[in-house]
């Protein structure tokens, strides 16, 4: 069954450097996983057009949706969309759009600082919600978010329905075993079900289990069938409990 795949680039100095922990790749990890996209990579990259567009000539092709996060705002270092649009070979240019709406708003107020805000790579989409003061913008597979966790929050809720797939089915089972002991009963479970995605998660010092193991597939039988025979693999007295 074929899935839809994405990536995250990260843009911004202030987590390279540890200023700033970033928060928005996992929030979107969780959110693509919800919605049935495979997420295949996060990249973090410095405030540099030409790094931002090396990453954007690499990941625009190898997966359906690409999301950046940081570098949108109107202070010198929001570079993403000069390093978006030279990674696609376009210019940078005014959203007559956006002009016309900044310079509304603010007046006589307007400076360059505010129409830097305008400013988006030649042949960008703007996708509209009535409940943000500011458009997405979208260039082709490139879907351009800010850093602000609780923007990118609104404006990923407000586009997330465009990305929907076949969800992942998921089953759990928590076992009082470590994995030395179980090792044996995975690798015959993923012979026997080799499209399960099947993982293993060691817990330290916690009272209830050792390890955690997570059963995934967009075919609700086949890992119903393949949790019922990991089950039935797993040392007698192994299993604490089951999700």
């Amino acid at each position: 069954m074929t899935e839809p795949t994405a990536a995250i680039l990260v843009i911004g100095n202030e987590i390279l450097s540890g200023k700033v922990v970033d928060t928005n790749s996992p929030f979107l990890a969780a959110e693509l996983r919800k919605l049935g996209v495979a997420l295949r990579r996060i990249l973090t990259v410095p405030d540099e057009p030409e790094t931002i567009a090396m990453a954007i000539q690499d990941l625009r092709g190898s997966y359906d949706h690409v999301f950046t996060s940081g570098g949108v705002g109107p202070t010198h270092d929001d570079v993403t969309m000069e390093g978006i649009a030279l990674g696609l070979g376009r210019r940078v240019i005014r959203h007559p759009d956006l002009e016309a709406g900044i310079r509304g708003y603010l007046g006589e107020k307007v400076n360059d600082a505010h129409l830097k805000m305008a400013e988006v790579p030649e042949g960008a989409t703007l996708i509209q919600d009535p409940s943000l003061n500011f458009p997405t913008i979208q260039v082709e597979n490139i879907y351009v978010l800010p850093g602000i966790p609780e923007i990118l929050r609104k404006k990923f809720e407000s586009l997330k329905e465009r990305f929907s797939d076949a969800p992942y089915y998921v089953r759990v089972i928590y076992t009082c075993c470590n994995e030395s002991a179980i090792a044996s009963s995975l690798h015959r479970a993923l012979e026997e079900f080799p499209a399960l995605m099947l993982g293993s998660y060691p817990k330290l010092d916690d009272p209830e289990y050792r390890v955690k193991l997570t059963l995934e597939s967009k075919d609700g039988d086949y890992v119903q069938r393949a949790f019922d025979r990991l089950v039935a693999l797993l040392p007698m007295g192994a299993v604490v409990r089951t999700e």
